[in-house]
């Protein structure tokens, strides 16, 4: 389950534009890939933090090449640093970079846009979150993801593939392909959650217990990790399609209102399940409740069975001299025949009111 909170105290005191990683995830290693691309040309790199000099050798792109730059890894700060300084990006920039924290949101510095989103996925039955920082520019695009492994391999494919409106589009149109990735993978998300929940509900209605009561609060709290992550979206993307910035052409714009449809559809999912989540809280009360019913309908048929063989017991304890019986021979037989006789008749009784 992702955290919601990260230790943003270890930015008490600093000055703004203090690099500081905050976050969850401690590479040992950073790496550096990268993708040169065309319509026609296609070149990869793939560098560790121990050829950070052989990174920054790398020749300038051509005129009409895009440049991708990804990077894994957050801990080496100046990496993160050498990087952004040879792309001219600003402080507070980079330290958003490292302060996993944010709010998704985007901002513009004219010379590049620089836009934060959630990324969620299911590794096995983990699910994990991840912050990307993209930073669009003339020609590049640079990401910045906190761990080794993404949503990205099918865009990879379509640059090795030489796929047409890719490899045919600018850099503005790749950093919406990174964003509609994001988006697409929170469906495959809420498909594993909503998988989940069906089964919490029949356990739930088959079998209270205190672990589904555990499982539903594990839920509510990925739903509410998902709207924090999906719902700041709106805004970026809203402000992506209506951009006048000359790093967005028009016709990516087109582009962006489809996954702008997508957050919605997201966010209503995300709205159905927390409040399907709500009603087997009832559910879970109800069936508590059922149950509790139950077993207390069972102990006051047997004690209702019980209070006449008590009473017959009873007053054939006391202790008077000329109790009739008392001297007969077959008086305790008998006795013990007409208190079955009575707990067999009210059995019946019952079962046939359709008590039990």
């Amino acid at each position: 389950m992702p955290k919601f909170t990260k230790k943003r105290s270890l930015k008490t005191g600093l000055p703004p534009g203090s690099l500081v990683h905050i976050g969850q995830y401690d590479n040992k290693n950073t790496m550096i890939e990268v993708f040169d691309y065309d319509l026609n040309t296609f070149t990869q790199y793939k560098y560790t933090e121990n050829a950070i000099e052989k990174f920054e050798l790398l020749p300038p792109v051509g005129e009409k090449q895009v440049r991708w730059i990804n990077v894994d890894g957050l801990n080496n700060m100046d990496i993160i640093e050498r990087i952004c300084k040879s792309h001219h990006i600003h402080a507070l920039v980079m330290e958003d970079v490292l302060n996993t924290s944010q709010r998704p949101k985007i901002e513009n510095y004219d010379d590049y846009i620089y836009l934060v989103a959630k990324m969620v996925y299911f590794e096995q039955e983990t699910m994990v979150d991840e912050q990307l920082s993209i930073i669009l520019g003339k020609g590049y695009v640079i990401s910045f993801g906190e761990r080794e492994g993404d949503v990205f391999n099918q865009i990879r494919d379509r640059i090795r593939k030489n796929g047409i409106h890719l490899r045919g589009n600018g850099a503005d149109y790749l950093a919406y392909s990174l964003l509609d990735a994001i988006v697409d993978g929170y469906f495959g998300v809420l498909e594993k959650l909503g998988d989940k929940i069906d089964d919490v509900e029949e356990q739930l209605l088959n079998h209270p217990s205190v672990e589904g009561l555990h499982k539903m609060r594990e839920l509510k709290k990925d739903l509410l990790y998902m709207h924090r992550s999906v719902w700041p979206l709106r805004e970026v993307t809203s402000w992506m399609e209506r951009s006048e910035s000359e790093l967005i052409e028009s016709t990516t714009q087109i582009y962006i209102r489809d996954i702008y449809d997508h957050i919605i559809q997201t966010i209503d999912t995300t709205e159905t399940f927390r409040e399907l989540l709500s009603g087997l809280m009832d559910i879970y009360l109800s069936s508590i409740s059922n149950k509790m019913n139950e077993i207390m309908k069972f102990l006051t048929i047997i004690s209702t069975i019980f209070i006449p063989l008590t009473f017959v017991v009873g007053l054939y304890g006391m202790n008077f001299k000329y109790m009739p019986e008392l001297e007969w021979h077959y008086g305790y037989g008998a006795v013990i025949v007409a208190m079955a006789l009575i707990a067999i008749a009210m059995v019946m009784f019952f079962k046939r009111r359709k008590w039990f």
